[in-house]
């Protein structure tokens, strides 16, 4: 891989962030059920880490592709996994169609304030009635003049109940069913009739705050309509891409991570009378987990240079999704088991871990949804 020093110092300052100014806070976090989302991003743009691929006219860094590898795989490696979802969020998941589609005033108004930290942005997709089948959202814009009126509801929304804009898809046009007749609207979270309803009780991720969002008879300006109304599910399906690839290069740092903390809990533990590392079977489990987890490194990293080489990365972005999740789950569960009772107990990591690691294979299309569409990508299905 083409990994400059430039991108070697970019990881040890991130490495260097994560450590002192993020893990330290992390239980306060948890308790409260969410991190201070305004204040960590107005200081992470000052290090530079908001927008690096975005252009620096709004606030970006104009870096390449592999510099947001760096940056998902290192805040992988925090001790939860909040706040590296809150950050794939602001910086990979509701602003890439911004960037890529929006009209110069809109990104002035949304775009420059989400990269100086100012503004915290969410993306508003998945309904109770409608997960990974995006083709069955029901949530409705109708326009009256030069207004949408917008009714309806969106659920397991990340960052919304700080969120100060949400990047909502819609249904706006009739003519269409499926996966037609759909827009991608910016939605500012103070306008009359947007109510966040419900802050979920989540297994893991729970220094995330995630809500419930229901509409009634919101106004947003036509204006805020990113790109090309009625194209909103295309559009959708890109920022999906950059999302699932945001979670892979994330997963890689965090079972990495997890690994050696294992490692070294197996080289501590005495169990009859000799460290548990000295079992064959312990020893293997774990070379076998490092083995995988190095696979799915490179493997980012081939998709990485793809990205850099604008090559279509979506079946790149579909196996990493799928194996990324599969693998978090095994290496969490391995890592529980190696340090045994003690790793049952709230106080030891591996039961955060166990329980952050399970939404990999989840959010962002789940595994069954990636082999559908690998099935499709290759041919195996019409």
């Amino acid at each position: 891989m083409p990994f400059t020093e430039d991108h070697h110092a970019f990881r040890r300052v991130v490495r260097e962030y994560v450590e002192k100014e993020i893990n330290p806070h992390i239980d306060a976090w948890e308790q409260d059920g969410l991190m201070p989302l305004h204040a960590i991003f107005t200081q992470m743009a000052e290090l530079g880490f908001l927008g690096l691929e975005y252009d620096p006219a709004y606030g970006g860094q104009g870096a390449d592709h592999l510099f947001t590898a760096v940056l998902a795989e290192e805040f992988g490696r925090a001790d939860h996994g909040s706040i590296g979802m809150a950050l794939g969020v602001q910086v990979d998941m509701a602003t890439p169609s911004l960037h890529r589609f929006g009209t110069p005033e809109q990104k002035e108004r949304f775009l420059a304030p989400a990269l100086r930290g100012e503004a915290v942005a969410a993306i508003a997709v998945t309904e109770p009635g409608a997960g990974s089948d995006v083709g069955a959202i029901r949530t409705r814009a109708v326009k009256d003049g030069d207004e949408w009126v917008l009714n309806g509801s969106k659920t397991f929304i990340t960052n919304s109940v700080q969120a100060d804009w949400l990047c909502l898809l819609a249904r706006t046009s009739d003519e269409s069913a499926g996966y037609g007749g759909m827009s991608q609207i910016i939605v500012p979270t103070d306008l009359p009739g947007l109510e966040v309803s419900n802050k979920l009780d989540k297994l893991g991720m729970r220094a995330s705050d995630t809500a419930l969002l229901t509409f009634t008879d919101v106004k947003v300006p036509v204006d805020n309509t990113l790109g090309e109304a009625g194209r909103g599910f295309q559009q959708q399906m890109s920022q999906f891409v950059q999302e699932r690839m945001w979670a892979n290069y994330s997963t890689v740092g965090s079972i990495d991570r997890a690994l050696e903390r294992t490692r070294e809990y197996t080289r501590q533990r005495q169990v009859f009378g000799k460290p548990l590392a000295a079992s064959d079977f312990v020893a293997f489990k774990l070379a076998e987990l490092a083995a995988e987890v190095d696979l799915l490194r490179h493997y980012n990293y081939a998709a990485a240079q793809a990205v850099t080489e604008d090559e279509d990365v979506t079946r790149f972005a579909t196996i990493g999704k799928y194996k990324a999740g599969k693998l978090s789950r095994e290496v969490a569960d391995w890592c529980l088991q190696f340090h045994g009772g003690i790793g049952y107990m709230e106080e030891t990591w591996t039961a955060r871990f166990l329980r952050d690691s399970r939404l990999t294979g989840i959010g962002g299309g789940a595994d069954e949804v990636m082999l559908d569409v690998l099935a499709r990508l290759d041919g195996y299905r019409s």
